[in-house]
């Protein structure tokens, strides 16, 4: 009896436990921008073009979709965007990438955009820059002039104005 007690009390223990995601997550700030998203790790990977494919959608991060808050009114890569919170997507290919804000908030991954695609409220291209050396963490950094992600020996900048 003592043993079915003890099986129940850590099974019990066990599915209380929140599951915690694969990757740490990071929320970074500037005074008009908020990004939020999962941080994978390089671990020895090929990422562009292999682990992430070219030409297909990419969330930019790890677990759940990234997400992207605009304080106010301004330019995302040249386009105007509102103020608001939107999940950020991404179109990688070798030399440049689309990067894409959608407004359908809660997405797991890029599993379901298909679905919400049409809630596309941005898409702008941007260069890739060749690293010389490997980013090992994948790195969102905004600044008060653009949005800088770095992965592998992967580099974009979309501008940004307020």
């Amino acid at each position: 009896m003592l043993s079915l007690f003890a099986i129940l009390l850590s099974a019990t223990v066990s599915y209380a436990q929140p599951s915690h995601p694969k990757s740490p997550h990071d929320t970074v700030k500037t005074k008009d921008i908020t990004v939020t998203y999962g941080r994978p790790y390089k671990k020895g990977r090929e990422i562009f073009g292999k682990l992430e494919p070219y030409g297909k959608v990419y969330r930019v991060g790890a677990d759940e979709a990234t997400t992207i808050t605009f304080a106010k009114d301004g330019f995302f890569g040249g386009k105007p965007v509102k103020a608001g919170t939107y999940t950020l997507f991404a179109i990688p290919n070798e030399n440049q990438w689309t990067i894409i804000l959608n407004s359908q908030l809660g997405q797991w991954g890029a599993f379901k955009y298909d679905e919400y695609k049409n809630k596309d409220v941005l898409q702008t291209t941007v260069p890739v820059k060749k690293l010389s050396s490997p980013v090992e963490q994948l790195t969102i950094k905004p600044t008060s002039k653009e949005l800088e992600i770095s992965w592998d020996v992967v580099e974009v900048e979309v501008p940004v104005k307020f």
